[in-house]
């Protein structure tokens, strides 16, 4: 009896033994079961965060080397553009060279609208003068118009007293003007007081001088056609 409850008090305090099946061990592997789970899990989450970030860093690295590119051609473009802008910078202009215009009248003679006009050097007698301008294929100029007459006028040199002999006379009747087309004077260009006739002044003569009042359109004088001058012909362009 004593022993049976020595043997009890034994048990007691030594303990019932363990068993896997009991609450208390079945309860203990729960747990380190759970917390396995939860390691796990906790690894695969690390795992897949890091997948994520290594894909992460793979795109932007891609991107960033993308970028690099870039940024190496236009770099590459910008020296060539430099070089292209420093290459024309350097090279000078082509130079342009204007022909000049072809004169529809011959050396010597200039061009007023549709006519050639040539002022001579030498000095004839009115009839000399014109048979001069009829051999070059022209006569005497026949002066209409003010624009006409300024043009002309604008060609000769001043001087103290520069007179040129013009197509106009009136050698078959005195102050009947004809032209040497045979044409009638219609108005003129005559200074104040011209023609006068002084001294069997017959024939059509203009000046230009130094006095720089005198105006073209009053420039006209009569003369002896004896009388030595220069003179002024006039041609058709197609002559």
């Amino acid at each position: 009896m004593s022993a049976k409850r020595g043997g009890m008090h034994t048990n007691l305090i030594d303990g019932p033994d363990e068993d896997c099946s009991s609450p208390e061990v079945r309860y203990s592997g729960k747990a380190r079961s759970s917390d396995h789970q939860d390691s796990l899990s906790t690894t695969a989450f690390s795992e897949s965060h890091m997948q994520k970030g290594c894909a992460n860093v793979t795109a932007l690295t891609e991107e960033l080397q993308s970028v690099k590119r870039e940024k190496s051609e236009l770099e590459k473009e910008r020296t060539q553009l430099k070089n292209k802008i420093a290459a024309l910078e350097a090279t000078p202009p082509p130079q342009t060279t204007l022909l000049p215009t072809k004169s529809p009248c011959p050396e010597e003679w200039k061009h007023f609208n549709g006519s050639c006009y040539y002022v001579s050097e030498f000095r004839r007698s009115w009839s000399d003068s014109q048979s001069y301008c009829k051999r070059q294929g022209g006569h005497l100029a026949i002066i209409l118009t003010a624009e006409e007459q300024t043009f002309i006028w604008n060609l000769l040199p001043r001087g103290y007293w520069n007179a040129y002999w013009f197509g106009i006379s009136d050698q078959k009747v005195e102050d009947d003007w004809y032209w040497v087309d045979g044409t009638k004077l219609v108005g003129g260009f005559w200074e104040d007081g011209e023609p006068n006739n002084h001294i069997n002044e017959d024939c059509g003569y203009m000046i230009k001088t130094d006095v720089l009042s005198r105006v073209a359109i009053k420039s006209w004088y009569d003369a002896p056609c004896y009388m030595s001058l220069p003179w002024i012909c006039e041609k058709l362009v197609s002559s």
